[in-house]
């Protein structure tokens, strides 16, 4: 067994094995079936299941390595795309080489779409897709864990609960993740552990550490600049999960906790696939190439570039300015770059989402859109007050 065996994407060699035991897989036709074809499956569930399986078995043919898999598979997530935005952008990738792997770390919205969207970004402009780091909370089910990995996921052990287990597994990601630069392939990871519901993005220093773990002996400096870290900030207009994660909130802010029901990760992942996000922006920053004393400068740096390329859109700042409790913050007159028309549209638009919030949720459902704002302008200001001062 291999060093990474537990926990690394399959390899070239392995991919035929896998799509071929995909294909026979029960549970995955079954629910395949049901959502293709749910009339048919209706009356005749193991015939349409049969004929799922069929399909899956010619769309693999030929597929023998992880490269001709992405690329049979782009149609879809292009269409996927097409059918649940409005407008996709980006921006910075002129920043990339397209020669040097980057460690991609990014807020984190939606469970399989962020990724998803940098792939979309990398693969169209050329540049090779990332590994990307997934946790072993959504892999529970035995075809969704070989479905990721052979898209180069990678597995984050979060459910180990034991000191020493959980000290094993971090210093394996880290030998991995370090392993994967090095060795030429970019890599994908969160900013900080699960989602960010409430709309507040914020590094987490521990994974910065996390990072260096397997590098003890080496200057931080020095392996920090290895890793060629590029800062990603992801924005979505709407996002097709906000009611889920104001439900979350709001029960973990009244009864101090929260228990996911059962399918509710599976219910996240199909919501955010193909639920509607209007626009969405992602921004690349440059990578972290400066000296950087300890795992806080690094996260502060990596939040500067994730909160000031942030996109912010007409529902960040109808939900900022409809808070009950207005921050005090300096913000330009954003209403100035849409035509009263524009105005209106998103006005109604916003309007129609909020009233479609359980009264006890909107609290929370304003947070997620409006701490963008609060978090942006606070970084701005801090910026010119440190500006001001060192003048």
């Amino acid at each position: 067994m291999g060093e990474f065996d537990a926990i690394r994407p399959f390899s070239d060699a392995e991919v035929p094995q896998v799509l071929e035991r995909l294909s026979g897989d029960k549970e995955l036709t079954g629910m395949l079936a049901q959502w293709r074809f749910p009339r048919a499956f209706r009356w005749a569930p193991r015939l349409t299941s049969r004929l799922v399986q069929f399909g899956l078995q010619r769309e693999a043919r030929g597929i023998d390595c992880v490269a001709s898999l992405q690329h049979r598979l782009e149609p879809y997530l292009d269409r996927i795309i097409e059918s649940s935005t409005l407008e996709v952008t980006y921006s910075g990738l002129e920043n990339l080489s397209k020669d040097v792997p980057h460690l991609f770390l990014a807020n984190h919205r939606d469970i399989v779409m962020d990724p998803a969207f940098i792939n979309y970004a990398l693969y169209h402009t050329g540049h090779p897709t990332p590994r990307i780091a997934i946790g072993d909370n959504l892999l529970q089910r035995p075809f969704v864990s070989d479905l990721m990995r052979l898209n180069k996921s990678f597995i984050v052990h979060r459910s180990v609960t034991g000191r020493r287990e959980k000290l094993a597994a971090y210093q394996s990601l880290s030998a991995y993740i370090n392993h994967s630069i090095q060795t030429g392939h970019s890599v994908w990871i969160a900013q900080s552990e699960g989602r960010a519901k409430d709309g507040l993005d914020e590094t987490d220093s521990a994974i910065i550490k996390m990072l260096c773990m397997s590098r003890r002996s080496e200057p931080f400096e020095e392996v920090i600049r290895s890793l060629n870290i590029v800062p990603v900030a992801i924005a979505y207009e709407w996002d097709p999960c906000d009611m889920m994660k104001a439900r979350e909130l709001e029960q973990r802010e009244r009864t101090g906790t929260y228990t996911k029901q059962p399918g509710e990760d599976d219910s996240s992942i199909a919501k955010g696939l193909t639920g509607y996000k209007g626009r969405v922006h992602v921004a690349f920053g440059q990578p972290l190439t400066d000296s950087y004393p300890d795992a806080r400068a690094v996260a502060r740096e990596t939040d500067r570039s994730i909160l000031t390329s942030y996109r912010l859109y007409a529902s960040n700042y109808l939900a900022f300015e409809k808070l009950p409790d207005v921050p005090d913050l300096i913000m330009k007159d954003w209403r100035q770059e849409l035509t009263p028309d524009q105005l209106a549209r998103e006005q109604e638009r916003f309007d129609q989402r909020f009233a479609q919030c359980p009264v006890e949720y909107r609290a929370w459902w304003l947070a997620q859109y409006a701490n963008p704002v609060i978090s942006q302008l606070r970084q701005l200001a801090f910026l010119e007050a440190t500006a001001d001062h060192a003048e």
